[in-house]
């Protein structure tokens, strides 16, 4: 029974792993999935998690309760070496060890691609994780809690300012969100005003969203604008040190959360460390039909998909001729990889990937979307609903679906959820503040220093009484010279008694 090594557990890994369990017959191949975390984060949830308006658990999808007929491992692959179809597993305690495997899939999915400018490294966040997004909720509201109790002031300033690196899909979605986040929070916080909370969002090109028309982002940007956010079009952040933001145009101030969506780049951990063909760009070299390889050359037993490769877009949609990183692709990929690899297996001939790009569809605040398919561009509410109604669809299994969707309808009744939990950084430190700990052992009396002996006592003289007495007393405090005087007064005495 063929060994198939899935690397990797977000979209494409995932959805492979998925649908191989329902396509493979019983004892036809043995699937492993390795992945250091134990679910998938649906990403076109992260900036509606950041916003407080979807629980965090719920944009997650569990690995071992959806895979059922999958081994799953929570550890890193270090190293894939496919001359020798091993594969170096490095888990979270303990040694790594090699895996023998007979096909590779490598799904490793995509990182933040951050450049060396000062201080983005200490300072910024990314958004590529559930556990950044939560990140950013918790600050935001650290921060209103924060600066409602200081007076008017540089630091009150620098808490309430937030800056968002980027003006893709990603960067535009979490900025309309956090502003409109921040918005529902001034009826919470009295203290603070409207013009108090500053949004600054930076993007190095002369517009905002390619993926949509420039009449529809320039009218996402008059939309921001109204709301109180700044675009800084044509401008690139040249430091952030300490939180300074330093801009190309010169203009300077301070913040206390940055968040970086300038791009993302193939999985480093992978792409750098394994034989199999990596092109120009950083990405795994992937044909039409997801297998690994160029079109005139295939890698056999390999195969690739989602962010990680660099996959033909037949049609003609791409960039550069090459399927764009997203979650739209990275879904459709997986199930094709998974009908694909089966056929193989079975001696059939795979199909080649082609998915014609339906449209792009973005949520910014509650009630406020855009939707852009072709010509036809939708603003407003009626985007906002294709928004929510195409991603709750798109979430895997039923389960997570509810989940997501019913927290949506008790947000209308109830409210979004804006409680802080930062607390969870450091969870044990008000046990340890007031944890009960042993008395240190009582320290032994100091020892008394010896005292050195006594001189032994001369023997008491008898007591001589009236004038020898006296003449006693001066015989022993006269000089030398004067004894024959005190002698001849003692004898005197003597023969008067």
């Amino acid at each position: 029974m063929p060994k198939i090594l899935i690397v990797g557990g977000g979209y494409a890994g995932f959805y492979t792993a998925w649908k191989l369990e329902k396509w493979l017959r019983s004892g036809e191949a043995e699937v492993t999935i390795v992945d250091p975390l134990p679910y998938m984060t649906y990403q076109p949830f992260l900036p509606e998690v950041a916003a407080g308006s979807i629980e965090p658990r719920h944009a997650v999808v569990s690995h071992r309760r959806h895979l059922k007929k999958t081994n799953v491992v929570s550890a890193k692959v270090t190293h894939v070496n496919h001359a020798d179809k091993t594969a170096t597993i490095t888990p979270p305690i303990g040694e790594p060890y090699e895996f023998k495997y007979d096909i590779v899939v490598v799904t490793a999915g995509a990182v933040s691609r951050t450049f060396p400018i000062p201080g983005v490294a200490d300072q910024a966040i990314g958004l590529k994780t559930i556990e950044e997004a939560v990140a950013i909720r918790d600050r935001v509201l650290t921060n209103f809690d924060r600066a409602a109790a200081l007076p008017a002031g540089p630091e009150r300033e620098r808490l309430l300012t937030f800056v968002v690196v980027g003006g893709g899909f990603a960067g535009i979605e979490v900025f309309a969100e956090l502003r409109s986040f921040a918005t529902s929070l001034l009826t919470l916080y009295p203290e603070i005003s409207f013009e108090e909370t500053n949004f600054h969002l930076i993007e190095a090109m002369g517009r905002i969203m390619p993926e949509v028309s420039l009449k529809t982002s320039l009218w996402v940007i008059d939309n921001l604008a109204g709301r109180g956010a700044e675009i800084h079009l044509d401008t690139q952040l040249t430091s952030a040190v300490d939180g300074k933001i330093e801009l190309s145009t010169g203009e300077t101030f301070e913040t206390d959360l940055i968040v970086w969506t300038a791009g993302v780049m193939a999985n480093p951990t992978i792409v750098r460390h394994t034989d199999l063909p990596i092109e120009e760009r950083g990405r795994l070299q992937v044909r039409a039909d997801l297998r690994v390889g160029t079109e005139d050359d295939i890698i056999a037993d390999a195969w690739g998909a989602g962010d990680v490769s660099c996959v033909p877009d037949l049609s003609g949609g791409g960039v550069g001729g090459n399927c764009v990183p997203n979650a739209q692709h990275a879904v459709r990929q997986g199930k094709l990889l998974a009908k694909n690899l089966v056929a193989v297996l079975r001696g059939e001939e795979p199909v080649q990937y082609l998915h014609k790009n339906l449209g792009a569809v973005a949520g910014l605040g509650i009630g406020i979307g855009v939707f852009q398919s072709g010509n036809l561009a939708i603003t407003g509410m009626p985007a906002w609903f294709a928004h929510r109604g195409y991603h709750g669809l798109a979430m895997p299994s039923w389960e997570r679906k509810l989940r997501v969707v019913w927290g949506w309808v008790n947000n209308v009744f109830l409210g979004r959820d804006v409680v802080s939990l930062t607390a969870t950084e450091n969870p044990r430190a008000v046990f340890e503040e007031f944890a009960s700990r042993p008395k240190p052992p009582a320290e032994a009396p100091a020892a008394k220093a010896p005292t050195a002996p006594r001189a032994p006592r001369a023997p008491r003289k008898p007591a001589v009484k009236g004038a020898a007495a006296d003449a006693a007393a001066g015989a022993t405090q006269a000089p030398t010279a004067q004894a024959p005087v005190a002698q001849k007064a003692a004898a005197e005495a003597s023969a008067s008694k």
